[in-house]
């Protein structure tokens, strides 16, 4: 059967106004906060470094507003450099676990057991990449874990031969 001949294929990028304001530091949520929250990954965040006490304030604030206060967050803290143990964000204390998650997922908790699980986006990655990897990471009805994500949304380096222009003569 032709792609054409298939119209429930749901795009995997976004549309593209909503391209232009993905870049490093940004937030894409899908957030479903009853207990029928059904994709494996609730969001994805493109950080810009991998310093966490610089990077997780804005997220934290973002989500609260979203949310409610955020109680922890679990990340992989062989992924980050200088993991505290709390950050006081926003006038809330926030507990900081090092989990091994991998370095692909933050783990968020609001309350005492509501997590919401988001892709991590590494902070040098192709902004066509990190798009395509967001807009994955928040459809409802995606499956795929988060590592898996990343390796089907990173460009092969081996793809990219040189044309014929660069042989020499």
């Amino acid at each position: 059967m032709a792609d054409s001949d298939d119209p429930h294929t749901p795009p995997l990028l976004l549309p593209d106004a909503i391209h232009q304001a993905v870049k490093p530091g940004t937030a894409l949520l899908r957030l479903e906060t009853t207990k029928s929250r059904e994709g494996r990954l609730d969001g994805a965040w493109w950080p810009r470094t991998r310093d966490i006490a610089t990077e997780l304030p804005a997220l934290i604030s973002v989500l609260t507003g979203h949310l409610g206060p955020i109680t922890r967050v679990g990340v992989d803290a062989s992924a980050w450099n200088g993991l505290p143990t709390r950050l006081v964000i926003d006038g809330q204390v926030v507990h900081l676990d090092s989990d091994p998650v991998g370095d692909d997922t933050v783990l968020i908790t609001r309350g005492h057991n509501d997590h919401f699980a988001l892709l991590v986006v590494p902070p040098d990655t192709t902004a066509d990449a990190a798009r395509e990897a967001m807009a994955r990471a928040v459809r409802a009805d995606n499956i795929t874990r988060a590592d898996q994500i990343l390796i089907a949304t990173t460009p092969d380096p081996t793809d990219a031969s040189p044309g014929p222009e660069a042989t020499p003569s």
